[in-house]
């Protein structure tokens, strides 16, 4: 197998889970970051879905681009598939990703299937909000996971202002916990 590269826009930029040579800023073009998939196990449930991550059409996203070398490459790959493909909510794309270096990389990368049940579409930041603060599921609250998103995303210096409004209309956890 060749070289290729991965894209990550969510957890997969700060706990990649595979052998990479190095990692650099990437920006997609043509999809932006959303909490467009509803969740029905890890935050939230059938009755009460939460909200994770997908990459959604339209705009762009900032995330950080993998290289992986080919050696690795079926092991990445099957973990990347283990990891992102367990209900198939995510289609596979090879996308051309524009690295700081001013190279173009086709990487692959997991985009939102907005024919799946569990695209949850465009939301406004109130919509988001009000479904992430009641939400959980066997990993946690659904408020943790969009402010551990945000934390990140801060700590790396990658600004999703969508996001950011989301995580400003929610409850802190606490908050939650107790109500």
């Amino acid at each position: 197998m060749d070289d290729f590269w991965v894209f990550g826009y969510g957890s997969l930029m700060w706990r990649p889970g595979f052998a990479h040579a190095r990692a650099l800023r990437g920006r997609l073009f043509g999809f932006h970051r959303s909490l467009c998939i509803y969740s029905y196990v890890h935050r939230g449930t059938p009755e009460r879905p939460g909200l994770v991550l997908g990459l959604d059409r339209g705009g762009s996203c900032t995330g950080m681009a993998f290289h992986v070398e080919g050696r690795h490459g079926e092991e990445v790959m099957a973990a990347l598939r283990a990891r992102e493909l367990v209900t198939n909510v995510y289609l596979e794309r090879h996308l051309p990703v524009h690295l700081p270096t001013g190279d173009r990389v086709m990487a692959v990368c997991y985009v939102a299937d907005r024919r799946h049940r569990q695209f949850a579409g465009s939301l406004s930041a109130d919509e988001a909000a009000r479904r992430v603060a009641v939400s959980s599921g066997k990993s946690g609250h659904n408020i943790d996971y969009v402010a551990s998103t945000v934390a990140h995303l801060q700590e790396m210096q990658i600004r999703d202002h969508w996001l950011e409004e989301v995580a400003g209309r929610m409850p802190s956890s606490d908050a939650s916990a107790a109500g």
